[in-house]
């Protein structure tokens, strides 16, 4: 017997959660489940206009400010036409509209947090409402042990009841190009690369991470940064590479579609966030093993074992990034610590891993073991 799966999130912009979501849906379009997803925000997004191009079911309620009654109102008669047997909620806000929609219904629903806000904090509304959710709630699951402690902490949720469910991704294949690519931006061939991919926004803290590279340099000069990515936080880096004279080391290349070009010259990945849940960036590098030096905020010490697969240091502190890198050229780590990452990648972190842990909880709160199998 099929069954209904309906996920509902913002929307399906390219990103971690979006990509999660992609890859369930995927993964099920031969299984018995069937599954759909419910967009609370418009546009649908680049990734929910591919997968309504290859028959998945996408349905977008463009959210009105404030509290939007309608939306519980269209997720309800939404679920009851398609005859949803789980609603599975991606983030806070969809939680909370989608709990609300389901109470009284015969549709279970199940809560993922992808992550969290830097930095985190609560209201007194939430220690009240979020009890009443969690009762019509058949199932939470948070993408690291530090998401799962801020849900119990700051959304009142019983620890106990949320499974940990690490995000996963399919390993990167190495891309054609990658040699010429370092030629290309002027990088010489026996220089070190380190590099990162990521949204300019002060989230991710690329000004710590140059004030690092800069004492790292004083360690080595045959050094360079390549910084992948685009934002609001431009001006600010660009300014901060200025003011430390790191122009002649440091290459901004802008939004790239495609950067594995640009990870593979990376020789180390670096992560300075100020706050993270699951990095997909760092789990593509780790895909791809490249050891990494990381900041120690949300799901990262979980991803980088230190000392086995990086350097784990303290968060928004430059003076321990820069001798996370240092410790990593001086060491000679750097091969032994990316095949490291890459087994730790396979272990933990792989989507079929993911997609078969999210699969088994829907079996169990419907009840079932034999759903999710081939057809024919």
């Amino acid at each position: 017997m099929d069954m209904n799966i309906l996920h509902i999130t913002f929307d399906m912009r390219i990103g971690g959660t979006e990509m999660v979501i992609k890859s369930i849906v995927e993964s099920h379009a031969s299984s018995d489940f069937t599954m759909s997803i419910f967009c609370i925000e418009a546009p649908t997004g680049p990734w929910g206009v591919a997968l309504a191009n290859n028959g998945i079911s996408v349905t977008t309620h463009n959210r009105s400010p404030g509290f939007d009654r309608s939306l519980i109102t269209a997720l309800r008669k939404h679920i009851k036409q398609h005859n949803i047997h789980v609603l599975h909620c991606h983030q806070y806000t969809p939680w909370v509209y989608g709990t609300l929609a389901a109470v009284g219904l015969n549709c279970k629903v199940v809560f993922t947090e992808h992550g969290r806000f830097y930095p985190d904090s609560t209201t007194w509304k939430r220690k009240w409402v979020n009890p009443i959710l969690a009762f019509f709630t058949d199932g939470f699951t948070a993408i690291s042990d530090a998401t799962r402690d801020a849900l119990a902490t700051y959304e009142f949720i019983n620890k106990k009841k949320i499974e940990l469910v690490y995000n996963g991704i399919k390993p990167l294949q190495k891309a054609e190009g990658a040699e010429l690519l370092k030629t290309e931006l002027g990088i010489a061939k026996d220089t070190l690369v380190l590099g990162t991919i990521a949204r300019f926004d002060p989230i991710k803290n690329h000004t710590m991470m140059l004030e690092a590279f800069s004492s790292a340099l004083k360690y080595t000069s045959n050094l360079m940064l390549v910084i992948v990515g685009d934002g609001d936080e431009r001006p600010r880096i660009e300014q901060k590479i200025e003011e430390l004279n790191l122009s002649q080391h440091v290459v901004l290349t802008g939004y790239q579609v495609n950067p594995t070009r640009y990870l593979q010259i990376m020789d180390v990945f670096l992560l300075s966030s100020l706050s993270e849940g699951t990095s997909m960036t760092l789990l593509e590098a780790m895909s791809l093993s490249k050891p990494c030096v990381v900041t120690n905020a949300g799901g990262n010490p979980e991803i980088i074992k230190h000392e086995y697969n990086g350097f784990v240091t303290t968060n928004g502190n430059p003076d321990h990034f820069a001798d996370g890198i240092v410790k990593m050229l001086s060491n000679s780590v750097i091969d032994t610590f990316g095949l490291n990452g890459k087994k730790r990648f396979d272990e933990y972190f792989s989507d079929n891993l993911m997609v078969n842990q999210y699969t088994q909880i829907y079996r169990t709160i419907l009840g079932i073991e034999n759903v999710g199998t081939e057809k024919g």
